[in-house]
């Protein structure tokens, strides 16, 4: 009987941090084609338009639009390929805006090289997710985080409070959307009254603790 030859799974993976790449990339070539090794969010979505990968192994602290932006734009011009996240940070919330924006899998730097392959190989395979270090061993703990992911915000309120909680004024806001900065005001405001948020300081706290944010910024007007 003839062998069948199984196509390895195309992974791109990106990271800002060279040595962190390098060794990714010499972890997963024995199992994984690896197309190529990015240092920036820009680069990675002209990239996997390009190469049409399977997987895309993410920062998601990427520099440029960042990580869970990336996601979001990913999924939309390829979703064909699966993406996972590699990151430092391991709050549950971060974890849920992830697979809200496309993310099939979240794993954490300081996990093991036999988990970090497990679940690419996993993601592959067409499953998600979510490092055991988050799930504490409990199988249940993914659905609980997929269940939470599902935001009751549109894309445009999401947006809009992004930008809001960075600080960016709603005139910008405004000019970068093509819209008033009357309609700004209104995707900012009913988006916070749907999340139970009130003040421009408990956007800012709620935007950090997704992951929106690496630090503080200023209460800006908008």
């Amino acid at each position: 009987m003839d062998r069948v030859l199984q196509r390895q799974p195309s992974v791109l993976v990106a990271d800002s941090h060279r040595l962190l790449l390098d060794t990714l990339a010499a972890l997963l070539a024995p199992d994984f084609l690896v197309l190529r090794c990015l240092t920036d969010a820009g680069s990675l979505l002209t990239t996997a338009c390009e190469l049409q990968p399977d997987l895309a192994l993410v920062d998601i602290n990427m520099p440029g639009l960042g990580g869970v932006e990336v996601a979001s734009r990913l999924h939309l011009l390829l979703p064909g390929c699966r993406l996972i996240f590699l990151t430092a940070k391991s709050a549950p919330p971060v974890a849920s805006e992830a697979f809200a924006r496309g993310a099939a899998g979240f794993l954490l730097k300081t996990d093991t090289a036999e988990e970090v392959l497990h679940a690419l190989q996993t993601v592959a395979e067409g499953g998600r997710y979510l490092s055991s270090s988050i799930a504490g061993g409990d199988p249940a703990r993914l659905a609980e985080i997929l269940e939470s992911s599902a935001t009751p915000l549109s894309s445009r309120e999401r947006a809009v409070l992004g930008l809001a909680a960075a600080g960016v004024p709603m005139k910008e806001i405004a000019c970068r959307f093509g819209i008033t900065p009357r309609t700004v005001a209104f995707h900012k405001y009913r988006g916070m009254a749907t999340l139970g948020l009130h003040r421009q300081a408990d956007l800012v706290r709620f935007a950090l603790e997704q992951g929106w944010l690496s630090s503080p910024t200023p209460s800006s007007p908008a």
